[in-house]
């Protein structure tokens, strides 16, 4: 429950202008009440100066009238919680500043990360009082005259900044106030660290009224946050409502309603030879425009909210595949990536359960790969939508292990039997030691959960080899195969069947013992499609 801060009233620094016509209303009305009383005052103290008491009855209801107006005039220009400036004392305040003359005013806009799990963990007590402490860090640091300090909404607070200078001085700004903030906070005895995204946009670099100001501050913390790179300065190219994207999104829409984006198909397989599923990725051509890479049209439709529509597109596509090759007598098992924004749907486990009724495929053939984000966003929502889908029998991996916030804490409460360890890591761990170390601890990891473990990002023999000695499961990289098209991945599953007629095809469900210690160079035919120059999943979320 939110309450007044006490440290709260000496942040507040309102729009001056606005406030002091609202004041000025105020005192108005105030004049106005005790007007009438004047005439008859002065009678009284020159006739009967000893009724003089009975005014203080009227005076003090106007007195109290005052008062309430003066706390309201307060309350509009202020957050309730935390005593800073809210949304609306912001953009006055920067509309004022834009107006002052020709000098730069900057806009530095916070999220605070993974804010929701620990509301959630702890209580929304310990929650506001966990805001209030960043307000107070956050009104300690800011040193510029004239800036301003407010809470613009949940977790999100702002600092507006004018009069600033170039550009590495701002990010330098921005990088100092972060770093406060990351400062450990100690809450009911538990030390917490707070991490944060933030975006800069300037006036007039940028935008040049105080809305749109704020509005490019937001896009550049949303890249940070996709990005993981902590502060961002407002690009153009961020920004979705660039005539370039709107275009690319309006082609995105028509290609998903004409069935224009391809799947494409890319095998996971054991150290023993045997295909332990293939992994659904998607590939857009551009009418005109040739190939779009994946991870700009895949991020557009995140932002945009044409995820759930291209979700939807690659599940159908993909279940549809599994009954042909479950016709053809190939049970292998596919997975599809899914975002928090698809799993948070409402009725989502239903519509995946119907679409694999529909097309007669067991639910076990379908893989969901999902990433730890999902919990940031509302765990107890997903948390209920993947029992769902656990009980309906769909497995579950989980993507890109070691690049996000909390994956030791909270890989035991995901309804995974699958981990895939980043490309970031598999990629490099021959020639850096430290990401060596973080492979062979996620494997140790979850072998000790009964989890079996799949290395993404596989291009080299000796990876292969060290993996192999980790105790990895299966891999999956353009050693094995490239992301193949679903007519060639269907004719390397023939190829691969015939040439292993006595290997179950079925999904891992436990480690494997006693893995074939040669590796798989190559596929056991010739390559039947060029890799592809990046390899993002789809539809894979962004941070």
């Amino acid at each position: 429950m939110e309450h007044t801060s006490r440290f709260g009233r000496a942040a507040v620094q309102p729009d001056r202008v606005g406030l002091s016509v609202r004041v000025a209303v105020v005192v108005g009305v105030l004049l106005a009440g005790a007007a009438p009383l004047l005439p008859l005052a002065l009678l009284t103290i020159r006739h009967a100066p000893q009724l003089l008491p009975l005014f203080a009855v009227p005076l003090a209801v106007l007195y109290a009238a005052w008062r309430i107006a003066r706390e309201r005039v307060r309350d509009q220009e202020r957050d309730s919680l935390t005593g800073l400036a809210n949304r609306g004392a912001l953009l006055r305040a920067a509309r004022e500043a834009i107006g002052a003359g020709p000098r730069r005013v900057a806009l530095v806009l916070f999220d605070l990360d993974r804010f929701r799990s620990l509301n959630d963990t702890l209580g929304h007590a310990a929650g506001d009082r966990l805001l209030v402490q960043v307000g107070i860090r956050l009104r300690r640091a800011v040193h510029t005259p004239g800036a301003l300090v407010a809470r613009i909404s949940g977790d999100e607070f702002a600092v507006l900044l004018p009069g600033v200078g170039p550009d590495e001085e701002l990010l330098g700004t921005a990088r100092r106030l972060a770093a406060e903030l990351a400062a450990p906070v100690f809450l009911d005895g538990i030390q917490l660290v707070l991490e944060s995204s933030a975006g800069l946009a300037v006036s007039p670099d940028h935008a040049a009224d105080a809305e749109t100001l704020l509005r490019r501050a937001d896009v550049a913390m949303a890249h940070a946050q996709r990005s993981r790179s902590g502060i961002e300065m407002y690009q153009p190219e961020q920004d979705a409502d660039t005539p370039e994207r709107l275009g690319l999104l309006g082609d995105l829409r028509r290609a998903l309603d004409n069935g224009d984006v391809r799947i494409h198909y890319q095998p996971k397989v054991a150290f023993d030879g045997h295909v332990v599923g293939l992994e659904a990725l998607v590939r857009w051509d551009r009418v005109g425009r040739g190939p779009v890479s994946p991870e700009e049209f895949v991020g557009l439709a995140e932002s945009s909210g044409l995820m759930p529509q291209l979700t939807d597109y690659v599940l159908e596509a993909a279940v549809a595949q599994l009954a042909e090759w479950r016709a053809e007598g190939m049970t292998v098992q596919v997975a599809v990536n899914v975002s928090p924004r698809d799993v948070l749907r409402r009725g989502f486990a239903g519509s995946v359960a119907e679409r694999l009724a529909r097309h007669g495929v067991p639910a076990g053939a379908l893989q969901l790969e999902i990433t730890e984000r999902l919990l940031l966003e509302d765990g107890q929502l997903a948390a209920a939508t993947l029992e769902e889908l656990r009980r309906h029998g769909v497995g579950m991996s989980l993507d890109d292990f070691g690049t996000g916030y909390s994956s030791l804490v909270r890989l035991r409460r995901l309804p995974v039997g699958e981990l895939k360890i980043d490309r970031s890591f598999v990629s490099r761990m021959v020639a850096d030691d430290h990401d060596a170390a973080v492979v062979l601890c996620s494997v140790q990891l979850a072998h000790s959960l009964g989890l079996t473990v799949v290395a993404e990002g596989v291009e080299d023999d000796e990876t292969w080899e060290r993996l192999h000695d980790m105790g990895c499961d299966a891999v999956q990289g353009w050693l094995v195969s490239a992301a193949l098209p679903a007519d060639q991945a269907t004719a390397w599953l023939r190829i691969r069947n015939a040439a292993m007629p006595a290997l179950d095809a079925a999904p891992l469900t436990a480690p494997l013992a006693a893995p074939l210690t040669a590796p798989l160079a190559a596929p056991l035919a010739a390559p039947l499609a060029t890799p592809d120059e990046t390899s993002v999943q789809a539809p894979a979320p962004p941070p």
